[in-house]
């Protein structure tokens, strides 16, 4: 199993996961855990997620991702492999 870490940080606003759970259910990937918090008013959500079965290039979801969040939701969405995330943030 491949698999990436979603998070999705901005302004509260209504259907941020709405809208990132149905792009990931449009293009085949599975959530295999959601954590989702709210602090006076901003949003924070970590997925991870299983890239397995990806159509398309890992490279174009995370920049498909990022678009949206900043031209339709109004938040910042960044995707990154596992791998990739674990390194930037060991201690």
């Amino acid at each position: 199993m491949k698999r990436a870490i979603v998070t999705v940080v901005g302004k509260d606003t209504i259907g941020i996961i709405a809208a990132v759970c149905t792009y990931l259910a449009e293009n085949r990937i599975n959530i295999l855990d959601i954590s989702q918090t709210i602090v006076d008013g901003y949003f924070n959500m970590m997925m991870i997620i299983d890239v397995t079965e990806l159509d398309k290039p890992f490279g174009t979801i995370a920049d498909e991702l990022a678009r949206m969040g900043e031209e339709k939701i109004g938040v910042q969405i960044r995707c990154q492999k596992e791998e990739i995330f674990d390194l930037m943030h060991r201690v």
